[in-house]
């Protein structure tokens, strides 16, 4: 089945059910345009005097009743211990999950609140007025590390899966195209690597694996974010999620074309960003000395999640100037994502002549 399928049917008889449901029949629910590879169909639901609402309707069977499960009992612990996350809510049932089988092929529904405020992206990349952009920064940091302080103590009923469950060397040998022998090699090598590393409750734990500015909202009165779309949350090192916040800062200074004033930027904004991380929890300085190496994992997870794409979309597989931008730096092991390499361009940012595959 695919996105256009799935929300025809929701059209026709989902929607209805998940009303009832969730006792939504006074709403007014409203389809968001998917992002390319979106593996749901989510819709806003707002009525008059309530707060708004998303809902989820996951079509793929990508995903296990239990590891959406785990997905939804870990946002409503990581709210209930303070993490500053948008809830999910339980069905009249008392079900954080509720699954609906229509021609032999189940959706699975959840519904969370809606978050206070805007994404960047929908106020034109400008922060509230008055506050300095340090001070988005320092936020960044602490709701993350407050998310992470909170895994340390997180027992699951349902499990998610674990990093190495996907990111495997067999997996990868399926996904990727021999004719990217090279790239393979060091995507085998990274994993090795990673292997090696400890795996204790101060490193590694739940995660949100995908922790950017298109997942979270800002209330502009007051600077808090509310992060969602845990879809992607799984058991990984948690440097993978600050590696992921480095990578962030990247877009405010990447105009510059001189590439000593962009180190000097981006030295400043992660020293920022892990202020506001440490003020919620502790990391010791041998994880943080691994930045370079998880800079690498978020390539790895882009690459494969392209890869992911195309074969979900039923296309050839194809190199654009983005990905294989992603590739020569993995190939060539250029750290930092090339951003203080000769290979970057401010004309042209994180683009590298497209490849034959």
């Amino acid at each position: 089945m695919n996105y256009n399928e799935a929300v025809t049917i929701g059209d026709a008889c989902l929607l209805t059910v998940v009303s009832e449901l969730y006792g939504l029949e006074c709403y007014a629910i409203r389809l968001i345009p998917a992002h390319d590879g979106g593996r749901n169909v989510v819709y806003t639901c707002e009525k008059a005097g309530s707060p708004s609402k998303i809902l989820r309707i996951a079509f793929l069977p990508d995903r296990s009743r239990e590891d959406i499960l785990g997905e939804v009992e870990y946002i409503r612990y990581l709210y209930e211990h303070g993490g500053s996350v948008a809830n999910v809510i339980s069905s009249r049932k008392g079900n954080l999950l509720e699954e609906i089988t229509y021609n032999n092929h189940t959706f699975r529904v959840c519904l969370f609140e809606k978050a206070k405020g805007k994404m960047l992206v929908e106020n034109n990349y400008q922060y509230r007025e008055g506050a300095p952009i340090t001070e988005y920064y320092y936020n960044c940091g602490k709701v993350l590390g407050k998310m992470h302080q909170i895994a340390k103590g997180y027992v699951p009923v349902h499990p998610r899966h674990s990093f190495f469950d996907k990111y495997n060397a067999e997996y990868i040998d399926q996904l990727i195209p021999d004719s990217l022998s090279l790239l393979k090699e060091k995507m085998a090598e990274l994993l090795d690597t990673l292997q090696g590393l400890d795996r204790n409750q101060e490193t590694f734990g739940m995660v949100h694996f995908d922790y950017n500015d298109g997942n979270y909202s800002i209330d502009f009165d007051t600077g808090q974010l509310t992060v969602y779309d845990f879809d992607n949350s799984c058991y990984c090192w948690y440097m993978f999620d600050l590696a992921s916040l480095w990578g962030n800062g990247m877009g405010w200074i990447q105009s510059e074309p001189d590439a000593g004033k962009r180190k000097q930027f981006m030295d400043d904004y992660f020293e920022t960003v892990l202020a506001g991380y440490r003020s919620e929890t502790s990391i010791d300085n041998s994880m943080l000395d691994k930045l370079p190496l998880f800079i690498k994992v978020t390539l790895m997870e882009s690459i494969v999640d392209a890869f992911e794409v195309m074969q979900n979309n039923g296309e050839e597989p194809a190199c654009d100037e983005e990905l294989s931008y992603l590739i020569k730096c993995l190939e060539d092991d250029i750290p930092y994502k090339g951003f203080f390499h000769d290979m970057f361009s401010c004309e042209d940012p994180f683009e590298a002549k497209e490849r034959n595959i």
